[in-house]
């Protein structure tokens, strides 16, 4: 008997917030709005030092990037100021 292949249906984002921000997520903390984005261990070339923790974070591992949504000097600048940080030192800022 011959095999049916289904295809998959296609999966629709839901969470419009993500396409919006370029795959960012938007958290709020302390009053203020972050964008949030994952860095996956592959993605990860450089070392970085974690603002939660001031310990590097070494190439090749999953990390986040935050930046303010709308910083006191604009978009752009708040942009600039980004920092990577490690995944559980977000957590548990």
């Amino acid at each position: 008997m011959a095999r049916k292949n289904r295809r998959a249906p296609i999966r629709q984002t839901s969470d419009v917030s993500r396409l919006s921000y370029g795959g960012a997520t938007l958290e709020v903390w302390r009053g203020e709005s972050w964008l949030v984005r994952q860095i996956s261990a592959a993605r990860a070339l450089k070392t970085y030092v974690c603002p939660g923790c001031s310990q590097r974070i070494a190439p090749g591992v999953a990390h986040i990037v935050a930046w303010q949504e709308d910083g006191l000097f604009g978009s752009a600048v708040a942009l600039e100021q980004r920092r990577h940080w490690h995944s559980r030192c977000w957590q548990i800022k």
